[in-house]
């Protein structure tokens, strides 16, 4: 009776969020298990930073797959899971949770992965001269796998540039791309050698928008804000000619990933977009 009752369960992950309101992981979750014919449930719940500890605690102890983080939680969730991914400790945050059968969380950062599969549909980057805008945790995860992808140089500018310098020097220990930063000037003036920009800063509505000077029709620009409307670098980048990989699709690659580490299938990039675009339109 134990063993029919115990596949009787259902799976379940969730997204731990600060906030959780507004966010389509469980909308577009729900639709791959849908497409997957999985019996999977997907829980959205909000976590104060303080109570993040009890919150993974109770994922361990309830017998969920796993978890996703937002915001200030991914780098709260490092010192609180028992294994770190080296992703995830090169950007010092977590933006998925696995469960191991016996419990253990292990703390994954899937971002940069999903930025490199979207751009991987519009350039190869082997051999290219990449400039990354940002330091953050989601900029040191892209230029963590730029550099195991092959580019050859990898500038970087952030408005901090002590951050933009640890970044720098951190890539170089790697043994592996050129790297360098690119002092931070209003605008950002883009090197002729660059083909590739990642903005791996938030969109901030107009407030303080980024100013990119040297954007050719050459150059593919990955924007990561997710957003429904057009961001300052999208617009820029149309202007110039440039090939735009936005945050949508970043996203919806970022998904994928998430889904197979959790379930071990393939998710539909196509139906996630299409999941996506309903949610921001409702």
């Amino acid at each position: 009776m134990a063993t029919l009752a115990s596949a009787a369960l259902q799976d379940v992950v969730s997204l731990l969020g600060c906030p959780a309101a507004g966010n389509p992981a469980q909308y577009l979750f729900e639709r791959a298990f849908a497409a997957a014919g999985l019996d999977w449930r997907f829980l959205s719940l909000e976590v104060a930073e303080e109570r993040l500890g009890d919150a993974l605690a109770g994922v361990s102890a309830l017998g969920f797959r796993g978890c996703i983080l937002t915001g200030p939680l991914r780098r709260k969730a490092l010192p609180l899971v028992g294994q770190v991914s080296p992703a995830a400790a090169f950007a010092g945050a977590a933006s998925l949770v696995h469960s191991g059968p016996d419990g253990l969380l292990v703390g994954h950062m899937t971002d940069g992965r999903g930025i490199l599969a979207a751009l991987r549909m519009h350039a190869d980057i082997a051999h290219e001269h990449v400039l990354v805008i940002g330091a953050g945790a989601v900029a040191r995860a892209v230029a963590l796998e730029l550099s195991l992808a092959g580019a050859v140089e990898i500038l970087v500018t952030n408005r901090s540039a002590e951050r933009a310098t640890a970044l720098v020097g951190d890539l170089v220990s790697l043994g592996r791309a050129e790297a360098a930063v690119l002092p931070w000037h209003t605008p950002i003036e883009i090197p002729e050698r660059v083909r590739v920009v990642v903005v791996a800063v938030p969109d901030l509505a107009g407030k303080a928008a980024l100013d990119l000077r040297g954007l050719r029709g050459d150059m593919v620009v990955v924007d990561t804000a997710v957003t429904s409307g057009s961001t300052a670098v999208a617009v820029a980048a149309g202007r110039a000619g440039a090939c735009l990989v936005d945050g949508l699709e970043v996203h919806c690659h970022r998904t994928s990933i998430d889904f197979q580490a959790w379930t071990g299938r393939e998710a539909d990039t196509d139906l996630l977009r299409e999941a996506l675009d309903e949610f921001l339109d409702a």
